[in-house]
């Protein structure tokens, strides 16, 4: 199998997850964030993730391609979703956007070797969060607004290797989210969230930035 996606997409991290947690082989393929030939030729619109099935079908849809992953390879690993409100509030809230955004495409990714790449996606993200520049120098304000809800991520995470204690679909939902943030340098991680990203990223085979974190 193939997956198509962007390094820095978390829902591409959510595919990606179920093959590591389960050690299945697979072929990880990147677009460049301006190709939008690639993904239409494939599933009829700019989209990723993109599963190429042994079958020779595709399908779209992170969730989705988990759920294909977790149940048609193996005893399944993933319990149902917790429906934690305090998880959700803090999903809907964190906000990682303008500090991600602007350091994914300085950082050596995939989908942004080109300056066309570059230049689309920070066009397109800029129309809904705002000028990239504007948001780097309020980056001193933006990390201590996220280290604060960090300690608070702490206190909902209740083991190292999966938020609920138990893997399931709250993990492939957070850690994809969290992941990008290890981007961002100079963050304070507390200690439980420190450990839940290095765990997961260990059983998922999904590395983090770490030397690339841009300040």
């Amino acid at each position: 199998m193939k997956l198509y996606v962007y390094d820095h997409c978390p829902f591409c991290v959510r595919a990606r997850m179920p093959f590591g947690l389960k050690g299945i082989d697979f072929q990880l393929e990147f677009f460049l964030n301006d190709d939008v030939d690639g993904p239409t030729a494939l599933i009829g619109t700019k989209m990723v993730p993109i599963l190429a099935k042994d079958d020779g079908t595709y399908m779209p849809e992170s969730l989705d391609i988990v759920t294909f992953i977790d149940l048609n390879f193996g005893e399944p690993v993933l319990a149902p979703s917790a429906n934690r409100p305090e998880l959700t509030d803090w999903l809907a809230n964190a906000a990682l956007n303008p500090l991600t955004m602007p350091r994914w495409i300085q950082a050596p990714l995939a989908e942004f070797a080109t300056a066309g790449g570059v230049a689309y996606f920070t066009e397109k993200k800029e129309e809904s969060i705002g000028p990239f520049a504007e948001h780097l120098a309020n980056s001193a304000e933006l990390k201590e607004e996220l280290n604060i809800k960090l300690v608070t991520l702490a206190a909902i995470i209740e083991s190292p290797g999966a938020v609920n204690g138990t893997l399931s679909y709250d993990d492939i939902l957070l850690f994809g989210h969290l992941r990008g943030i290890t981007i961002i340098g100079g963050l304070e991680y507390p200690s439980t969230v420190r450990a839940y990203l290095d765990t997961l990223s260990e059983q998922s085979g999904v590395p983090l930035y770490g030397s690339m974190a841009i300040d």
